[in-house]
């Protein structure tokens, strides 16, 4: 049996795919949303049209998961501190797998950092790569990074999360897998406004290229591997969300490229992470041209055009 927390599309995907292999639980912070589920067999809210399996029991009471058995904690980064500070007593002890992508604004911690610092001794892994909700929901062929510090209950981890439509692949390297998919979405960000702006898709190339250059000196800054960024969680998932319109980043940066509006209700986590990463970069002395115009742009003190300019016009120099 397996926990998914977090009933947005991306859990209730996990929480469907997942349902291949045994029962699980899927839970819901909000009571109204869990009665929903429970009552149209389907999550209408995130994942419309897409039946949730007879083995899929939907709760919105964490007292009644059972004790020991692993959980997907598949909520927003920046909401991941306090789920796990409100449920500690629950979480504490069990092997937790976190499904989110970022960095924390206020501290620039990753997911397992996060839980380790609230949880201390409670076994943590993550999960990250390149995937949108409703092709893991669909059962569309799917492979994913599970990076956990320790290689046998990564091993374990990876068998029991691994179905038939979803490939794990993993590591034992937790922050190159971390902020892979963290900082793709930044680029993904990036890639958005200079299709937005009708920049073409030699820019967008061009972008992604030297946006996965900047991810890696970050990366690697910070104690990553650099072959894990070259992996699904990195350049995987870059490319995902860089090409791809179902990525809420993308679409954020589109529209702000395009002077559109956006619907303020949709989580876009690279703007956090652009300000987090910046700052840790700032720290660390790496040059992060990319995600420091993101944040120009997002601040407003920069249009599209003069970012533009201003990245065209660097010093020239090897590749």
């Amino acid at each position: 049996m397996i926990c998914v927390a977090g009933a947005g599309a991306f859990g209730t995907a996990l929480a469907i795919s997942l349902a291949a292999n045994g029962p699980v639980i899927l839970w819901s912070r909000d009571p109204d949303h869990a009665q929903e589920m429970r009552k149209a067999r389907e999550n209408p809210r995130r994942l419309a049209g897409i039946a949730l399996p007879d083995n899929v029991t939907v709760t919105s009471d964490f007292d009644t998961i059972p004790p020991e058995i692993p959980v997907l904690l598949a909520v927003p980064m920046q909401q991941l501190r306090p789920m796990a500070q409100t449920h500690a007593d629950q979480l504490t002890g069990r092997p937790l797998i976190a499904c989110c992508k970022g960095i924390e604004l206020q501290t620039g911690q990753g997911p397992t950092a996060i839980l380790s610092s609230i949880l201390p001794g409670t076994p943590t892994a993550i999960l990250t790569g390149p995937s949108f909700a409703a092709d893991i929901a669909r059962g569309l062929p799917t492979a994913l990074t599970l990076a956990c510090t320790d290689p046998d209950l990564g091993e374990t981890l990876q068998g029991a999360l691994s179905t038939p439509t979803l490939r794990l692949y993993r590591t034992t390297d937790t922050a190159g897998a971390e902020l892979g998919g963290a900082l793709k979405n930044v680029i993904a960000i990036a890639a958005g406004a200079v299709m937005g702006a009708g920049l073409g898709d030699s820019a967008r190339a061009a972008l992604m290229t030297r946006g996965y250059a900047e991810m890696t000196r970050l990366a690697v800054a910070m104690g990553a591997r650099p072959e894990t960024l070259a992996g699904l969680s990195g350049f995987g998932d870059l490319v995902l969300t860089c090409t791809g319109t179902q990525s809420r980043n993308y679409r954020f940066g589109h529209a702000l490229g395009a002077a559109a509006e956006f619907d303020p209700n949709i989580t876009v986590e690279g703007a956090a992470t652009a300000r987090a990463a910046l700052t840790r970069a700032h720290e660390a002395g790496v040059d992060l041209p990319i995600t420091a115009a993101v944040v120009a742009l997002l601040d407003g003190s920069l249009s599209v055009l003069q970012v533009m300019d201003r990245l065209l016009s660097r010093p020239l120099k090897e590749e």
